[in-house]
């Protein structure tokens, strides 16, 4: 079984044999945009996180056509983007697979869960967009019960009927009432509850107002032929530098 630590040594490791409150937050990266970066900073802050694992995908299911950059270039443009991050790492568990099959979240986070001391508490972080497809995903209802969900979206976005996004087999129930604040950010808590009764906290994220796209920076680049006439002020510096000196996307 790969380590949820094992892909870069300045990642840091638990300390003390103690419970963690880790993230893991999974995605192409085809780039890693400041959107990303605000996204887990608003979560470790709210939760109260040690750590937010970025781990860039090898093969998502619902996404034939897969990445534009490949895996390296991926992973080592979210290793600059996170660098200097202290709450921030990279984790290799989401790599392509030796026989091509896709990578499952729900597995992924099995192995995460299975490597991580048994009072530490596991949280999958996703964007609003990744939440609303969240029903063709693989075991979809059985994930909430493996991390807690943690669902980034932009104020005012349609997330209302949450309950009707929802996996077959899930409902939801409230949770602490009131929105709260917690580290300046909006926090709303609910539970998410299956057929056995069994509760799942999920945590929503409802103030972040930055609306980027990978998919139009990397519209951009093409369109400035690397230029990045357009499209730079959304990426960290290192991550833009990276793309100039290894012509992606253009």
């Amino acid at each position: 079984m790969k380590s949820m630590y094992q892909m870069d040594e300045s990642i840091p490791r638990p300390c003390g044999g103690g419970g963690r409150r880790i993230a893991f937050f999974g995605g192409s990266f085809d780039p890693p945009h400041l959107g990303h970066l605000a996204v887990a900073r608003a979560a470790r802050a709210a939760l109260g996180l040690d750590l937010v694992l970025f781990a860039p995908v090898g093969a998502q299911p619902l996404k034939a056509q897969g990445s534009t950059a490949s895996f390296e270039d991926r992973v080592a443009m979210t290793r600059l983007a996170v660098d200097g991050e202290a709450w921030f790492g990279i984790s290799a568990v989401d790599a392509p697979k030796p026989d091509g099959t896709p990578n499952y979240t729900f597995e992924t986070l099995q192995e995460l869960r299975e490597g991580l001391p048994p009072d530490s508490e596991l949280f999958c972080l996703m964007g609003a967009d990744s939440f609303v497809g969240l029903r063709q995903w693989h075991r979809a209802a059985e994930i909430p019960f493996v991390a807690q969900l943690v669902v980034a979206a932009r104020p005012g976005e349609r997330l209302d009927g949450l309950a009707a996004l929802l996996p077959t087999g899930l409902g939801m129930e409230p949770g602490s009432g009131e929105s709260e604040t917690r580290a300046g950010v909006e926090v709303r808590c609910y539970f998410l509850v299956n057929d056995a009764g069994v509760r799942a906290p999920f945590y929503l994220l409802p103030g972040l107002d930055m609306k980027i796209s990978a998919s139009e920076i990397r519209s951009q680049i093409r369109a400035a032929k690397g230029g990045l006439a357009e499209g730079h002020e959304l990426l960290p510096d290192a991550v833009s530098d990276y793309l100039k000196s290894h012509d992606l996307y253009c």
